[in-house]
């Protein structure tokens, strides 16, 4: 190989190796504080295994500051947000796909890497000043008909819980699942690096991580 092809060839191999900043900040620090029930930190979920470490949630800094937004505004109405989910493991993402292969439900790694391996999506729901969940369409992790945001199952105060929540999120740039009532993603979510960081690593306070190709 030429010396000059040899240096661009190393410079690149060099670039793509460079740690990157995940930016993922701990739902914890969010003020009013969401509700947090971290189902994939417990067996309660639809894998019935327990996917990570300890109940945390994490999600990239913007999305932050926009829960941070939306729970100011469901707090003047005596509403606020439980979070089931946000930032996922690449790896764990993939573990979730070998189980569903239905990408109505969860995204397929093949073909975006997903969605929550970038901090960037969430899953929740409303709750009222006691922490009680408000009536929706169906149970979280629901992947029948009944969780779609068209069902023709649902009450008409689940449709209007469904509906409140939808409404409080796209005012603050999170855009619906059709498929999931409870699943939203911020806006301009694949401008967003995918991550496989451990919640191990994000405990102690890693600011970098490799770079997933």
């Amino acid at each position: 190989m030429r010396p000059l092809l040899l240096a661009a060839w190393l410079l690149a191999a060099a670039s793509q190796a460079a740690p990157v900043e995940h930016h993922l900040v701990d739902v914890g620090t969010i003020r009013p504080p969401l509700l947090e029930e971290i189902r994939y930190a417990t067996r309660h979920n639809f894998t019935g295994e327990s996917l990570y470490p300890f109940p945390q949630a994490y999600v990239h800094r913007d999305v932050a500051a926009a829960l941070h937004a939306v729970q100011a505004d469901l707090a003047k109405e005596g509403l606020g947000l439980k979070i089931y989910d946000g930032y996922r493991p690449l790896s764990v993402q993939q573990k979730m796909w070998d189980l569903i292969r239905d990408e109505r439900y969860v995204s397929n790694p093949a073909l975006n890497k997903g969605r929550h391996t970038r901090g960037t999506a969430v899953d929740v729901t409303l709750v009222d000043k006691m922490g009680n969940e408000l009536a929706m369409p169906s149970p979280f992790d629901d992947f029948t008909e009944a969780a779609h945001r068209d069902s023709r199952t649902m009450t008409a105060v689940q449709r209007a819980n469904m509906l409140r929540l939808q409404q409080a999120m796209s005012r603050h740039g999170f855009e619906p699942c059709p498929f999931e009532w409870w699943h939203y993603d911020f806006r301009g979510w694949k401008n967003y690096p995918v991550l496989d960081i451990s919640f191990e690593a994000l405990k102690k306070g890693e600011r970098w991580t490799e770079p997933v190709q």
